[in-house]
């Protein structure tokens, strides 16, 4: 997918790869070195700072009013997402409906009952995309001309290759990891269905209903594949935002506290002395900074993914909107 959407192999590990809570606890290890670098560089400074004003007081005060203002934005998250888990009788019996619908379409599509396992639904609407992509290279009419058969074998062969690699990964992947859908992202529906549309606009004359018709099944597999994808993506946003609420609630506590430790107690002559040639007051402030900040990381990684993913799937129709 890295290649596809235009990143980098380390943004590509960043944004899809590290467990959102290891990103997290690197940003802070480089937030809490990279400010022991900075003042001990500017050691003089900073301890002067440190005894000439209330400096702790300030930075921690504001620290303690961005934790409880980030934490009431967790709770208008949790909300949102609540919220389209609730409504009325008759909203949950469409839902339903509208679900039930889409199960039987693609057990109707794929001659077997739907899977309840995401990934393996998802897998299974690609081997129907497979198997009719087979039946259009093995059963199209030998009249035709060369180079529309050069164009389907192409067309099937890329079909085949991107199937049997993402379905294969969708049926080993769990959907409590972001393995599901990063499979899904690889499956590239829309710039296949535009290639069928390209056979039937510059062959018209030539295939015959027949030929039409099984594209148009392929087609049909490959239009199903989109909204299941979406739905999917639906569903791990909405787990991963349940997710992050609760880390960031859980994160906010120790945040708080420290943060009110450091108003109560902390003074620049608590510490003393030094270690590696790194004043402890440093060192703790910088911990502490540091802890103030998790819950704010976790946000940052958990929004980074979230973001790309959606930004990836603007679009659910056959449009390219990255170079």
């Amino acid at each position: 997918m890295d290649n596809r959407i235009g990143i980098t192999r380390l943004r590509y590990a960043v944004l899809f790869q590290v467990h959102r809570v290891a990103l997290a606890a690197g940003m802070a290890v480089g937030i809490f070195v990279s400010f022991v670098a900075v003042v001990t560089h500017f050691d003089s400074l900073f301890l002067g700072q440190l005894t000439s004003g209330d400096m702790i007081d300030s930075i921690f005060t504001t620290m303690i009013s961005v934790v409880l203002t980030g934490t009431t934005l967790v709770v208008s998250i949790g909300q949102l997402v609540l919220t389209q888990e609730t409504g009325p009788l008759g909203d949950q019996r469409e839902r339903m409906s509208n679900a039930m619908d889409f199960r039987g379409f693609t057990a109707e599509l794929t001659g077997q009952p739907s899977p309840t396992n995401p990934g393996q639904f998802l897998a299974a609407l690609i081997d129907a995309v497979v198997v009719r992509s087979n039946q259009l290279r093995e059963e199209l009419d030998t009249a035709h001309s060369t180079e529309l058969h050069d164009e389907v074998d192409v067309f099937v062969g890329d079909v085949i290759e991107n199937a049997q690699t993402v379905s294969s990964r969708l049926k080993r992947t769990e959907f409590s990891t972001f393995g599901v859908l990063s499979a899904a992202l690889d499956f590239n529906y829309g710039w296949k269905i535009a290639r069928i549309e390209r056979f039937q606009s510059e062959y018209a004359e030539e295939l015959s209903d027949e030929d039409v018709e099984r594209l148009d099944d392929i087609k049909t597999a490959l239009s199903m594949f989109g909204p299941a994808r979406e739905h999917v993506k639906t569903l791990y946003f909405q787990w991963e935002l349940i997710d992050l609420s609760k880390m960031i609630l859980y994160a906010a506590l120790p945040a708080i506290l420290v943060a009110s430790l450091m108003i109560a107690v902390v003074e620049p002559a608590t510490f003393p002395g030094t270690l590696f040639g790194v004043e402890h007051i440093t060192l703790v402030v910088a911990g502490a900074l540091t802890v103030t900040l998790i819950p704010f990381l976790l946000f940052v990684s958990y929004l980074l993914r979230i973001l790309t993913v959606a930004k990836r799937t603007l679009a659910i129709e056959p449009l390219i909107l990255r170079k």
